[in-house]
């Protein structure tokens, strides 16, 4: 093991290692989806409080990225990524043991401590080690990664319901975790913190932490607290508030927890904000579909795994492809075609019917799988590129945050549009149709969200190709 370091691909090793975190954290993010209707059975609880078990975990991992990435600057990154495993193995193992749904909640929020831990410094990791001319290489493999953790969970997680319980799901991070934490203390380099050179803005993450929980708690629950409600609105204003303080803040001190100048590059802002938006309208559909398969169809958790594999599958063939292809031509015509193919896949989605067979999911699957490998490396190639490499570390935190806010938005548009419409979780024979005209109606706001997209993807005015652009 000693001799690892000195080995020429020593660098990939680095990577697998970081890919191991970065896989586990972002599974986590959605392998409960397919998990939440055996969920809401078992422990009894109601869509408005499920809903909590995947928004809480995205939630704190959106409030606290930023944040663990400037504690690693300070502490190390290699002591603070090992940390991250241990810490959520332990929430995992408890997520598994969870007898209520609010312990259930709480530990997926201990979970999502150690999973910012980890989500937060992958890419300065991988920056560190890598040269220049395999950066972008890296950090493609590293973007698809991170959709592939994101977008396998529900099969997985339905796999694994149909073999034993929805406990399973957590459970099975027990040896990932135990792994990527020896493989981090023995593998990744060495880092000297900077507590000398640079302070940490206390105020800043304070700020930035209560102003994303305060803002995103009232988004996740003005529908069924109700949107005219006292504290609903003012949690958002207050949350919004806070964020404009933050803004202001990060503006006038020497190490800012954001970076927001590098919004001013063109290509650096497009990326970020048609990646927040794909994100936002698959999520929409990751929310609902399992519902759909299992209330509707009447599919098993097994059955609707195997069904939702095909995303995952279809992506990761085209992803790499598609990598390759943008360094040759460029992101925008593989980013603005894959937004269009994954709008298809939405329209198709709401045509489905009560009586569609298993076959005619497929199709649905396959474009959004499909789509989402022609955009995401490209536009994480765009995004990366665009930036001064001095500058990569902190271009990877918003990327990663940006990601995460998208998840949310998309899983607390869906269930308060689908809630607002009449629909239910849990319909009885009558209420079937009402159930498809709100799933259907959701679909095809979540296309029109990945049509904008597209357009907002076809302004990236310029790509650079080099390790240095200007900013």
């Amino acid at each position: 093991m000693n001799n690892i370091p000195n080995s020429k691909n020593y660098r990939w090793y680095v990577l697998a290692t970081v890919s191991t975190g970065t896989f586990m954290a972002t599974l986590d993010s959605s392998i409960v989806n397919v998990a939440l209707p055996t969920i809401s059975k078992d422990l009894y609880s109601n869509l408005s409080s499920l809903q909590w078990v995947v928004t809480a975990y995205l939630l704190t991992i959106s409030s606290l990225l930023p944040v663990f990435g400037r504690v690693a600057d300070l502490l190390g990154r290699k002591k603070v990524y090992s940390l991250g495993f241990l810490i959520f193995t332990l929430g995992s193992v408890l997520c598994g043991v969870s007898q209520s749904i609010w312990f259930l909640v709480a530990m997926r929020v201990l979970q999502a401590i150690g999973a910012s831990m980890l989500m937060s410094n992958s890419a300065a990791i991988v920056i560190s080690i890598f040269p220049p001319q395999e950066r972008g290489r890296a950090l493609g493999l590293t973007g698809t990664v991170v959709a592939l953790g994101s977008l396998t969970g529900p099969a997985l997680g339905g796999i694994l319901i149909g073999l034993a319980s929805w406990h399973l799901i957590f459970f099975i991070n027990l040896p990932i975790g135990l792994i990527g934490f020896s493989m981090s203390r023995i593998i990744l380099p060495a880092d000297k913190p900077n507590k000398d050179q640079e302070s940490f803005d206390f105020a800043g993450a304070l700020l930035f932490t209560c102003g994303m929980i305060s803002l995103l708690f009232g988004i996740n629950n003005g529908e069924s607290w109700g949107w005219t409600s006292p504290f609903i609105y003012s949690s958002i204003i207050i949350g919004v508030l806070l964020l404009v303080m933050f803004t202001f803040t990060e503006g006038r001190v020497d190490h800012p927890i954001i970076d927001f100048s590098m919004f001013r590059i063109r290509p650096f802002l497009v990326g970020n904000l048609s990646g927040w938006l794909s994100f936002t309208a698959m999520f929409a559909n990751a929310m609902l579909l399992p519902f759909y398969l299992q209330q509707i169809l009447n599919y098993s958790p097994y059955q609707v795994g195997l069904l939702m594999t095909v995303f995952p599958i279809t992506m990761a063939i085209i992803a790499p492809l598609s990598g390759n292809a943008s360094d040759k031509f460029g992101p925008m015509l593989l980013t603005s075609a894959g937004l269009g193919i994954i709008a298809i896949g939405l329209f198709y989605y709401s045509t489905l019917t009560p009586e569609s067979q298993y076959y005619q999911i497929i199709p649905g699957s396959l474009l959004l799988g499909l789509g989402s490998g022609m955009f995401q490396s490209p536009n994480n190639s765009s995004v990366m590129s665009s930036v001064p490499s001095r500058k990569l570390g902190v271009a990877g935190g918003i990327n990663s945050l940006v990601r995460n806010a998208g998840m949310i938005t998309g899983i607390a548009f869906s269930v308060s549009l689908f809630e607002a419409l009449g629909g239910v979780t849990t319909p009885q024979p009558g209420q079937v149709a009402i159930f498809m005209s709100a799933y259907h109606t959701v679909m095809l706001v979540a296309m029109g969200i990945a049509l904008f997209a597209v357009f907002i993807s076809l302004n990236r005015n310029s790509y650079a190709k080099g390790n240095e652009p200007s900013a």
